[in-house]
């Protein structure tokens, strides 16, 4: 199957007319009336504000996340774009955390910064007790203690001692070459691995499990797997400052009590949902082409997914408002996406791929696909994922936002968001450069990614940037360049 899309992404490319790069001049009066609208009639922040406070977090499949979907939606009727849309597509389960407080109240009180695994069952009540330290133990030893597991709050993992201190390289700040994945993960550690420890602590009946995060200063990171099974233990995340605090007391002998409560609910639609709309082609020879722009609107459950991606759905939604604004008529159709299930493995952007470019007509009619995800800030150029023919047509459009500090695509790729299955099937898909500050240490799929992140002027740049490339790709003579595939 796979040698057979190959074969026939090869002999699209053949076919396309691919205009150079030198002839293609920017329409530099749209992109004024596009910077204007932007800038003067901005309405970034609010819809921001919207997003994040009203709707996050956004956690895949959850009735927060479809409350999201629907406002924009709503938003995208409201201003115009043709044919505003909820796409379905199969998940599984909906995820709702309706409570979780953990304190210590022996040898002392204190409240703890905890979150719960998405996906976590309940616990059955409220359960006070002495916490039961397991991080240095074997298997053999974990499955001799089952009587002292039973109803018990076992601490997992031992003492936190490695931090995430970086991030990846700052693509405006450094000429080295920026690493394309995510960052080195920091682990942590217990002797018995997590996939032998969970099926013993299940069989002897614990209450919950709680482990540390590796992030400082109280930032705590919690994601979750969709598939977690009915009869698994509760679980959560503890700061690692205090999870520290505990386990020490633990080795030494102290004895600890917490007072835990963790409540959720699952909701049993299995779908979730992407949102699209279009701004319809209106020249003939080429409206069934398709610029396609997206972002993924879901975020985990910790924060307001403000940064991780709460800045790049904002800059698909505004861009749209934008371009309505401005009552654009576009050669081909321009397509707004926010995605669902990035977070679980770029689902929605391959459910899009799988329902609309199925057949080689689908694939040919596909202009380019603009993302916007990793990272914050301003967005800089595009990621060109080594295709050096779109590089130079897509350097002389950058020319007209140098004022908005746009300055550099790179040859290099990056991986890990959604416009990789694009690009894996030979297809033109882009991603946004944007710096790294604090947001792999700090914000990303943490409590702390909130939208005190973000300034008002990065999130309009943002907005801008992307309803400028989309209007020109639109518009051009020609094809944007394919790679070839080998």
């Amino acid at each position: 199957m796979r040698t057979r899309l190959l074969t026939s992404v090869l002999v699209l490319a053949s076919v396309l007319t691919v205009a150079p790069a030198s002839s293609q001049v920017p329409d530099l009066a749209m992109t004024e009336r596009i910077k204007q609208e932007g800038l003067q009639r901005s309405q970034a922040l609010d819809l921001y504000l919207t997003m994040t406070d009203v709707y996050g977090a956004r956690l895949t499949g959850s009735p927060e996340y479809t409350a999201a979907a629907n406002w924009v939606r709503d938003q995208f009727a409201d201003w115009g774009v043709s044919d505003a849309r909820l796409e379905a597509f199969d998940f599984g389960r909906g995820w709702t955390l309706d409570k979780l407080s953990v304190e210590m109240v022996s040898p002392r009180y204190m409240p703890l910064i905890a979150y719960a695994d998405a996906w976590s069952p309940s616990m059955d009540g409220v359960r006070e007790a002495r916490i039961v330290y397991v991080g240095d133990k074997t298997a053999a030893e974990i499955e001799a203690m089952a009587s002292d597991l039973r109803g018990a709050i076992v601490f997992t993992h031992q003492p936190q001692s490695e931090f995430r201190d970086n991030d990846r390289p700052q693509p405006g700040l450094s000429t080295d070459a920026v690493r394309t994945g995510n960052p080195p993960g920091i682990r942590t550690s217990s002797v018995t691995p997590a996939r032998e420890m969970a099926p013993l602590l299940q069989r002897a009946g614990a209450a919950v499990t709680i482990r540390p995060t590796s992030y400082r200063d109280g930032t705590v990171g919690a994601t979750g797997n969709r598939r977690t099974p009915d009869g698994a233990v509760p679980s959560m995340v503890l700061s690692a400052e205090q999870y520290n605090m505990i386990a020490r007391l633990a080795i030494r002998g102290e004895p600890v009590e917490l007072r835990v409560e963790l409540r959720a609910s699952y909701d049993d639609d299995p779908n979730t949902y992407n949102v699209l709309g279009d701004f319809p082609g209106t020249d003939p020879d080429v409206a069934d082409e398709v610029v396609l722009i997206g972002a993924h609107l879901d975020s985990w459950h910790t924060a307001a997914g403000a940064t991780d991606n709460g800045d790049g759905a904002l800059a698909v939604i505004e861009a749209a408002r934008i371009l309505a604004a401005l009552n654009v008529r576009p050669r081909r159709t321009i397509r707004f996406a926010l995605w669902s299930g990035e977070e679980q493995g770029l689902l929605g952007a391959r459910a899009y791929i799988a329902d609309h470019l199925e057949t080689d007509a689908d694939r040919a009619n596909l202009q380019v696909y603009l993302n916007d995800d990793p990272g914050s800030g301003r967005s800089l150029g595009f990621y060109m994922q080594e295709n050096m023919a779109a590089k130079a047509l897509f350097d002389a459009w950058l020319q007209p936002l140098d004022d908005l500090d746009v300055t550099m695509n790179v040859v290099a790729g990056i991986g890990s968001t959604d416009h990789v299955p694009f690009d894996q099937m030979g297809l033109p898909a882009f991603n946004a450069i944007k710096d790294f500050e604090a947001y792999d240490e700090r914000t990303r799929h943490t409590n702390a990614d909130w939208p005190e992140r973000m300034a008002e002027d990065e999130l309009m740049q943002q907005a801008i940037f992307l309803a400028h490339f989309a209007w020109q790709a639109s518009q051009m003579e020609g094809r944007i360049p394919r790679m070839p595939i080998s």
